[in-house]
């Protein structure tokens, strides 16, 4: 289920952009300004944003840039500028693809997967870090304060997708199914024995206290 914040100031097309991708499968945020858009992102982060050019507040140029700062997560710009001058100046500020208004939803819906496609493709030798934990993502194995750790496929998925986010509250319906890539449809014990057996297997690296639990919502990971 991809995380998308949306971050547009017209109420209809933000709307039925979210409708859209909603009923694709998709886990929407909406933001009607480019302030509120960097709150949603900096509290809760995504796995693509939609981000509209001309906002109030914060333009989407300048959101750009400051998400490009410290993040890759794919952007995909909204705007009804059509200059060859526009688009080249935004790809050059990191955007990953441009599309213009008005666009069809369909289009839209192809040029994200291409973005998830893409982020999703870790290349050779790719690694994920989180204070003392370096996580190889093509060898899919973890290093815990120089301590190699012996996870499952499981209890490995759980840890990239909460290091991956590392400011998100996560329920434990959500980490279910991003990890078994099936619907949850049952509350049951399944993610808290995981999370037990992987603070039980961190707790000689000293790491276990990474991840805490949020009572009444799920799992996130401490602040460093």
């Amino acid at each position: 289920m991809p995380r998308i914040l949306i971050v547009e100031d017209d109420t209809d097309i933000n709307n039925s952009t979210a409708g859209y991708l909603r009923r694709k499968g998709c886990e929407c945020i909406q933001a009607f300004s480019g302030t509120e858009g960097r709150l949603l992102w900096q509290t809760g982060g995504a796995d693509l944003l939609l981000v509209d050019l001309m906002l109030p507040g914060l333009s989407g140029g300048e959101l750009l840039a400051e998400i490009r700062q410290s993040s890759q997560t794919p952007l995909i710009v909204l705007s009804a500028k059509t200059g060859l001058s526009d688009k080249v100046e935004l790809l050059g500020l990191g955007a990953d693809d441009y599309l213009t208004k008005p666009y069809q939803l369909e289009e839209l819906w192809a040029r994200i997967l291409v973005q998830l496609r893409h982020a999703s493709a870790a290349p050779l030798g790719a690694s994920l870090r989180y204070r003392d934990w370096v996580l190889n993502l093509e060898e899919m194995t973890l290093s815990a304060a120089g301590q190699p750790v012996n996870l499952t496929a499981h209890e490995f998925k759980i840890v990239e997708l909460l290091a991956g986010r590392p400011k998100r509250v996560f329920t434990k319906q959500q980490i279910y199914e991003a990890v078994w890539r099936e619907e949850c449809a049952v509350e049951d014990k399944t993610i808290a024995v995981h999370i037990s057996n992987i603070r039980a297997k961190l707790r000689p690296s000293g790491t276990d206290g990474y991840i805490q639990t949020v009572w009444g919502i799920g799992f996130k990971l401490a602040e460093g």
